[in-house]
């Protein structure tokens, strides 16, 4: 077996088991007894579970992140200067999220590992994600920011981690979600229904108006400067 083969296989039984068990629970030899390698092969292409952990997700994300910084680049280029309405940048980062898993495993698979690198304890592997691939999101924020200029910054923090949890939730369970809409309402859904769908709710979400605690807040807030 080539190198290359055994590295492949590597990730793409990690990636499943991860998506399925979660990080904790999944062991280097789950994986090497699944993808039919040694304990050895795993500690020299990879040196360590977290580094394992960490080249999964960049599977996904270096083609995301080339993606969407094209994307962005666009987007900028047509704005000339002007701000980009934040439904286009929704959808424009939708339309990158989509054509990633196409390249790899699946949508589900990717998103239910974005979920849980954000609720298991996994401290290395968001500082591995801010370090490599932070500038395409601080990209994104800042345009976030300027579509959305009346929102504090600390709202504007919780609203977009609102939101990636109603995408990841939607997303990861698309099989689920699929079987009800069939069974319950006899539609049949695919991926890009469901985001049209979403879209307008995330969107409204953002732009919702403050609750009026903060509103208060922030009106003081200006009255002091």
């Amino acid at each position: 077996m080539a190198q290359s083969d055994t590295v492949t296989r590597i990730l793409d039984t990690a990636e499943v088991l991860f998506a399925e068990r979660g990080f904790a629970e999944t062991s280097l030899r789950n994986i090497t007894s699944k993808a039919r390698v040694n304990l050895a092969a795993v500690n020299y292409h990879f040196g360590s579970k977290k580094a394992l952990i960490q080249a999964v997700f960049s599977r996904y994300l270096d083609p995301f992140t080339q993606r969407f910084h094209t994307a962005l680049d666009e987007l900028e280029a047509q704005h000339a200067g002007r701000v980009i309405p934040l439904e286009t940048l929704l959808e424009t980062m939708a339309t990158s999220v989509l054509a990633v898993p196409a390249e790899r495993n699946s949508l589900k698979v990717f998103m239910r590992l974005l979920g849980l690198a954000y609720s298991q304890a996994q401290g290395h592997l968001r500082r591995h994600i801010q370090q490599e691939y932070g500038d395409v999101f601080t990209r994104f924020t800042e345009l976030v920011h300027q579509a959305t200029p009346d929102l504090p910054d600390a709202e504007r923090f919780w609203r977009l981690h609102f939101m990636l949890g109603t995408v990841i939730f939607t997303l990861s369970g698309l099989d689920a979600l699929r079987d009800i809409a069939e069974k319950d309402y006899h539609e049949q859904v695919t991926v890009r229904d469901l985001v049209r769908r979403l879209r307008p709710v995330v969107v409204a979400a953002m732009n919702a108006p403050l609750p009026p605690a903060l509103e208060e807040g922030k009106y003081a807030n200006a009255q002091a400067r």
